[in-house]
């Protein structure tokens, strides 16, 4: 993943910030879950429109000191979770108007430089990764699993092509020693005999990790399907994606849900498929030039929502069918 960026360590730049806040429209009112409160850009500026209320989950505990910030001035209007987002159904929401729900899947700059997260290839030491409420960390990854299940990693969660020869040398050089964020650089730069000079040789393996050690393949899926449930009807659910994996899996659970598929156009459509969400538009919207100018990172951002258009909550979707290969990558990690 990349990161929506702050530019310092005052100012938050909340990624497509004037976009979300055009199709969640608080402006009505309404109660607004943000997903991944973050350093609270989304949050703040839905508690500028006086008859609204925010829910904010994150699931990186360190997050708590900004929300702490915001509860001073907003006590009644605010709450606050250290909570993964696909636990959403867990909370207590029957009485809420739940009007909007969005997710913003990048890390914030301050989590990027945090070198404890371990995050970044130009973070020095341990290699970690965890992003709070997780059972191991991407040093257990990269010395305890074999070359195999390595493999798969790199290259279905960074789709990083020369993924077997990078694990094939991981397995070599921790024999020697205790593989940590800089030698792992290394073994990459040595490896790799493709390089790209447009983005660090070591972005897509970084990647993989990140999303591995924090099954974020299962925790999108499985928090679209709950905040769907949860979501009240014209609600809208809006998901901002920074990669091709991201955009996939939201592209295709909105998609399948809001449209009937035929087997063939000569045959008439299903009407028993669960058809729940208008969607609105089909392309992503995409940060104005503007944005990227003043925020490079935020170039490979999209948007994508969906309003409910019925009260339901049960819902039917093959979207774990869908991505099952994905999944048992994740399942990898049940042995760490």
């Amino acid at each position: 993943m990349e990161a929506t960026i702050v530019k310092d360590e005052v100012k938050h730049y909340p990624v497509l910030l004037n976009e979300i806040i055009s199709v969640i429209t608080p402006q009505h009112g309404g109660t607004f879950i943000d997903c991944t409160f973050g350093q609270g850009g989304y949050s703040k500026k839905i508690l500028d429109f006086p008859d609204t209320r925010v829910i904010a989950l994150d699931r990186d505990g360190d997050t708590k000191k900004n929300a702490d910030i915001i509860l001073e001035n907003f006590e009644d209007r605010f709450f606050y979770k250290n909570l993964k987002f696909s636990q959403i159904s867990n909370l207590k929401l029957k009485n809420e108007n739940i009007q909007g729900i969005v997710f913003d899947l990048g890390y914030s700059y301050l989590q990027i430089k945090d070198k404890s997260k371990g995050l970044s290839f130009s973070s020095t030491g341990d290699l970690n990764m965890k992003m709070g409420l997780n059972s191991f960390s991407a040093k257990d990854v990269i010395n305890k699993l074999g070359e195999e299940e390595l493999t798969k990693i790199f290259k279905l969660f960074g789709e990083e092509i020369e993924g077997k020869f990078i694990a094939r040398n991981i397995i070599k050089e921790r024999k020697k020693e205790i593989i940590d964020t800089p030698k792992l650089v290394k073994i990459i730069e040595k490896t790799k005999r493709k390089k790209n000079f447009k983005i660090n040789n070591s972005t897509k393996v970084f990647q993989a990790l990140r999303i591995f050690v924090n099954k974020e393949i299962s925790e999108l899926i499985y928090g679209l399907i709950n905040a769907t449930k949860v979501l009240k009807k014209d609600g809208v659910l809006a998901v901002v994606t920074f990669h091709s994996l991201e955009d996939k899996i939201v592209k295709y659970f909105f998609k399948s849900l809001s449209e009937n598929k035929r087997v063939s156009r000569y045959l008439p459509e299903n009407e028993d498929q669960n058809i729940i969400f208008e969607l609105k538009e089909k392309k992503p919207i995409l940060p104005s030039e503007k944005e990227i100018n003043e925020n490079p990172p935020s170039r490979s951002a999209k948007l994508r929502y969906v309003k409910k258009s019925v009260e339901i909550y049960d819902i039917k979707t093959d979207i774990l069918d869908k991505f099952q290969n994905l999944l048992d990558v994740e399942k990898i990690g049940e042995s760490l």
